[in-house]
């Protein structure tokens, strides 16, 4: 894997921005803010990614509250689509604001080209990051109900062929972790060291004031 650059430190006078992230990347946003005074970031919970069609709304919610407290000149949202449909590129036309590139944080992670040649090899992949291969009891076994209804693991997995964990850090109980969530599954498991990719990236972008190309441009 390439070395994925980070954000410059900036002048601690430079315009203040308010990065709204998804509270599944707050380990890595906190990270590649780490020197940056410029920016403040705030997250929403990650349990809303159960619930996507609360999403806009809540980064709505955010925004405007920023906006009331006048203390930033520029708000960037680090979530991508997230299963919302659409409807917070809505939000965002409206409130001036830009996010993530991609549909998902598997996208962003692993580089849009890199992720589409990998769901193309194969279709049914359940994908990891490290907040997920960290949280997978929690969030999939109990949070789906599988370890009260254990029958639900056919119901949401039987279709499902591979696990591809994207990991961000090269932690080996992070990786042995997903293995056993793999195991878990009855599933081919794979690893895939991403690093930050496109999250580093696009803050990288924000903090320099720049803006992501358009798709025309891309």
């Amino acid at each position: 894997m390439s070395a994925v650059p980070r954000p410059e430190a900036t002048d601690p006078a430079a315009p203040r921005i308010l990065v709204v992230g998804c509270g599944a990347l707050a380990n890595e946003l906190v990270e590649l803010t780490r020197g940056l005074p410029n920016i403040d970031v705030t997250c929403l919970p990650p349990s809303l990614h159960n619930r996507p069609g609360g999403i806009p709304g809540a980064v709505r919610a955010k925004i405007r509250a920023a906006k009331a407290r006048g203390q930033h000149a520029r708000i960037f949202v680090a979530y991508a689509d997230c299963g919302t449909g659409g409807l917070l590129d809505r939000v965002l036309e409206e409130e001036g604001v830009e996010r993530l590139p991609g549909a998902h944080c598997y996208e962003f992670f692993a580089g849009q080209q890199n992720f589409a040649l990998l769901a193309e090899e194969e279709p049914a992949t359940f994908w990891l990051t490290d907040f997920l291969a960290r949280n997978f009891e929690r969030l999939v076994i109990r949070g789906l109900g599988i370890d009260r209804h254990p029958e639900l693991e056919r119901m949401y997995f039987g279709n499902y062929r591979r696990v591809v964990y994207l990991s961000q850090t090269p932690d080996p109980d992070l990786l042995r972790l997903a293995r056993r969530a793999a195991d878990r599954l009855g599933l081919v498991f794979e690893h895939r060291q991403t690093g930050y990719g496109e999250l580093a990236t696009s803050l990288a972008r924000a903090a320099a004031g720049g803006h992501r190309p358009s798709a025309a441009a891309a």
